[in-house]
């Protein structure tokens, strides 16, 4: 595809986490001509429009228009927009070019990219994996599905400094269409999410392993070696493969965790990488997402010494496992992140032998909830529902499981904290790990965070940690 300059460019999908409102900017600055068009009026995206009132950007809002289609030389969609969109199909079938913020990205940056895709933990490998690039190289950037605009950085990259770009299934769709790759992909697990999006777990899994199935011989792929899922859709995959799991598989290219000390093979050679204990992010998943990083690393070429100080640097992640105050004894964790029951079930076994209430539900992605209500019946003291269509599921799935304290569903995040608080003892935990998507009672799930913050901070912080 040619450069979007001097064209005619239809972003579908303005949105409300601003990377519609990235690439918008981008395609003003690379002289296009942009017109916006996005399915909610013009109230429910003020943020995002107040972002380029400076720019001569042209709306189409609370529809779409088939005239602009009519207008259109390009057609970039948002992540948001789904693939069988019908607007996107009558583009198609006009012979418009569609294309994505990260196929973009992808063809124009300069820089060696290491793109970073799970169902969880994506953020915090990529996270981790950019704290042990800098290292070496002090302006390695972080971007992608973590509301930083990826084409917003192109100016500032150059033909050395790796970029780490977390990718959603979303993004991968069009990264997968129009054959780009990084070269150097994380892949940290599969499990059920976005069923409301994809066909089958099936469907979306291969999606997910669209990271690594146009990469070139010479590149590498760093995937998890305990999901059998996995290792079934990348057996073809043309890069160079390192895995990485629990213990050691006695290959050539792998990590594993050995008496309590980060470990890899790497090349047949032995490579110590320190111990976990310097690792200041709880559960055993944050580990298992460290030597993903430390992975990529290593097919970067970062030396060992490099990697063991990059993970003494590591620091706890905003909306991930984050302890945002202890009150009265009590500590506060803001886990909003964890979207789907795989992620909360990591998050409930993080805190063993501690008296966990938990804060739960909200809306539907079309997964099975069966095993996260009964590793809820079997770790929490008590689950504070909040209100959303996939709780009565979850609410149903409790009481069959026994679980005799469920409060809820509550229709607030205050009131759902002030009753998980009243519930919660003096060294326990109060988590909030929904398991569940947030739309409906909040805008995404980094206002549900948010919002956790806000009525923690309520109630009187005694030791305040972070937030």
């Amino acid at each position: 595809m040619s450069a979007p300059g001097g064209r005619r460019v239809l972003v579908i999908g303005l949105g409300v986490n601003q990377g519609g409102a990235g690439v918008a900017r981008y395609l003003v600055e690379q002289g296009a001509e942009v017109r916006v068009t996005d399915m909610l009026p013009a109230e429910r995206l003020r943020e995002s429009l107040d972002t380029l009132a400076d720019l001569p950007i042209s709306y189409t809002l609370g529809g779409h228009d088939g005239a602009d289609l009519d207008w259109a030389e390009l057609v970039v969609r948002n992540p948001a927009v789904p693939r069988e969109s019908a607007f996107l199909a009558a583009a198609r079938r006009r012979g418009i070019p569609v294309e994505m913020e990260m196929t973009l990205f992808f063809r124009a940056c300069p820089a060696p990219i290491v793109g970073v895709t799970g169902t969880k933990g994506k953020t915090t490998t990529a996270t981790v994996a950019a704290t042990l690039l800098r290292e070496r190289w002090p302006d390695a950037r972080l971007a992608g599905n973590m509301g930083r605009s990826a084409v917003l950085e192109l100016s500032s990259l150059d033909a050395v400094t790796p970029v780490v770009i977390e990718l959603s299934s979303f993004q991968l769709e069009g990264l997968d269409e129009q054959g780009l790759a990084p070269q150097i992909a994380v892949i940290t697990n599969i499990a059920e999410d976005h069923l409301d999006r994809y066909a089958s777990l099936d469907d979306y899994a291969r999606t997910k392993a669209a990271i690594a199935r146009h990469q070139r011989p010479d590149d590498w792929l760093i995937y998890n070696r305990d999901d059998p899922m996995l290792a079934r859709l990348l057996a073809d995959a043309p890069g160079h493969a390192a895995t990485f799991g629990v213990a050691d598989p006695g290959e050539d290219f792998a990590l594993w965790i050995d008496a309590e000390r980060f470990a890899a093979r790497w090349g047949g050679e032995l490579v110590d990488l320190g111990p976990v204990a310097t690792l200041q992010l709880p559960g055993e998943h944050a580990r298992l997402n460290a030597l993903a990083a430390a992975g990529a690393a290593l097919a970067a070429g970062l030396p060992a010494e490099k990697i063991r100080a990059g993970l003494q640097r590591v620091t706890p992640i905003a909306d991930r496992l984050e302890t945002v105050a202890v009150v009265d004894g009590v500590e506060f964790v803001n886990d909003t992140t964890a979207t789907v029951p795989v992620a909360a079930i990591a998050a409930l076994r993080a805190y063993p032998g501690r008296q966990l209430v938990v804060i739960s539900g909200g809306s539907e992605k079309h997964v099975d909830l069966g095993a996260l209500a009964a590793e809820l019946a079997g770790r929490a003291a008590a689950v504070v529902l909040l209100d959303g269509a996939a709780t009565p599921q979850l609410q149903r799935l409790l009481a069959e499981a026994g679980h005799g304290r469920v409060i809820g569903p509550l229709t607030s995040m205050a009131a759902a904290v002030q009753a998980a608080a009243a519930e919660a003892v003096e060294g326990g935990v109060v988590l909030l790990s929904p398991g569940c998507a947030s739309f409906g009672m909040f805008r995404n799930e980094f206002d549900r965070g948010r919002q956790f913050r806000e009525a923690v901070a309520a109630l009187g912080c005694v030791e305040r940690m972070g937030g």
